[in-house]
């Protein structure tokens, strides 16, 4: 039995989606009789606080103050800095007792590490052990990712795209400890995935008209209501499907109103491979595991909104590449799709071709094979750590 430990945490749904999918291709392929996965949320589970209080900041400050987010991101997004800065808040705050508990808790073959802060700290402990599992990162920001995703002390790190694999070599890393991989999407996704004629029978969609799928993260945050006011104020020829995920409120409040277009609203969904496959255009936030599904559905995007910093490099993967367009405003998102239903069935064929040309449906399949070799590997000896001695009153004393 290979036990393996995966490091995440809640903030932001990527990360604890990043490590059920690996799990669970670890379970397809290995069984659960041969490996034992084990997910922690390192800052909700094992740390101090006001660490532990993460998962609920995160959301609040991305979601109510972008400006300080974005200058928080700015000021820690170097080497130097965010080296001084984790140590000497996790030193004072006593992190380093509460990780040792985590792995005395938690003995693993091989540590995957899916959140960029999680890292420093935790390679920091490890280095002081005399024998250690092997430890693994797999960045789940699609371009331009926070720097406490490349550390030199990483085993093996797995990236989702070339820009990300430039950008650990740019903060030091050598090309060996990387593999471009793709980023790892469950499973069910694509097995889910069905033709577009067969999912809207199943999701009692319009046969005839395009569809344009509206997903704003499982909490429906954002400028929803404005941006389907003004989709329907122009009439495309089109329906419209919204996600209001958990913001029962936003989903009330669009369902009580007379549209000018045919408006389907949904609550939280698990059928997302449904919808997608059944869709023709995404209206979304740029989020790394959302991208990456559509591109795998091969659905051209609309990006309404991106996290400053580490979501701004997804936006320009998806442009660049013709696979969609940024559009942070409502209007402007009426407009792209009333540019789109203009030209044509081609238009929409060629966006959704070069969305499929940047999806890596393997990623997660990849990336479990490879979990599982590291998990074969013995323990690593560290190297002893240097003694500093002193002279005190004539006499040798070491620190």
């Amino acid at each position: 039995m290979k036990r393996i430990l995966i490091l995440m945490s809640d903030t932001g749904g990527g990360h604890r989606a990043a490590a059920e999918a690996i799990r669970d291709a670890l379970y397809k392929l290995y069984g659960e009789n041969q490996a034992k996965v084990s997910i922690i949320d390192v800052f909700r589970q094992y740390s101090p606080y006001p660490v532990n209080k993460f998962p609920e900041i995160y959301p609040w400050l991305v979601n109510n103050s972008k400006r300080s987010y974005a200058l928080i991101f700015k000021m820690s997004n170097k080497r130097g800095n965010i080296g001084v800065l984790t140590r000497g808040v996790y030193f004072m705050l006593g992190f380093e007792k509460a990780l040792k508990r985590l792995l005395r808790e938690n003995p693993a073959d091989v540590i995957v590490s899916v959140h960029p802060l999680v890292n420093r700290p935790m390679l920091d402990v490890l280095r002081k052990f005399e024998r250690r599992p092997p430890y693994m990162v797999v960045v789940t920001d699609l371009v331009s990712g926070h720097v406490s995703w490349w550390d030199v002390r990483s085993d093996r790190t797995l990236v989702p795209t070339q820009p990300a694999f430039e950008a650990g070599l740019e903060n030091g890393m050598k090309p060996e400890q990387m593999r471009i991989t793709g980023l790892p999407v469950h499973p069910k996704f694509a097995e889910a995935l069905t033709d577009k004629v067969s999912a809207r029978k199943e999701l009692g969609w319009d046969p005839d008209l395009p569809a344009v799928l509206m997903v704003y993260g499982g909490d429906g945050m954002g400028p929803v209501y404005e941006t389907v006011k003004a989709i329907d104020s122009k009439k495309p020829p089109c329906q419209l499907v919204v996600v209001a995920g958990r913001n029962k409120q936003l989903k009330q409040r669009l369902e009580a109103m007379d549209w000018n277009i045919k408006v389907t609203t949904y609550g939280f969904v698990t059928n997302m491979p449904r919808m997608m496959a059944a869709a023709d255009v995404l209206v979304t936030k740029a989020g790394p595991a959302t991208i990456s599904e559509a591109c795998i559905a091969g659905l051209p995007m609309i990006i309404s909104d991106a996290i400053p910093g580490q979501e701004e490099g997804n936006v320009t993967y998806v442009v660049e590449n013709d696979a969609g367009v940024f559009a942070p405003t409502p209007e402007q998102v009426s407009e792209a799709i009333d540019s789109w239903l203009s030209k044509g069935t081609d238009e929409l064929k060629r966006l959704a071709e070069n969305a499929r040309h940047l999806a890596r449906p393997e990623a997660v399949w990849e990336i479990a094979k490879e979990v599982w070799e590291y998990a074969q590997k013995p323990l690593i000896e560290n190297a002893p750590r240097k003694r500093v001695f002193t002279r005190r009153k004539g006499r040798r004393a070491s620190r």
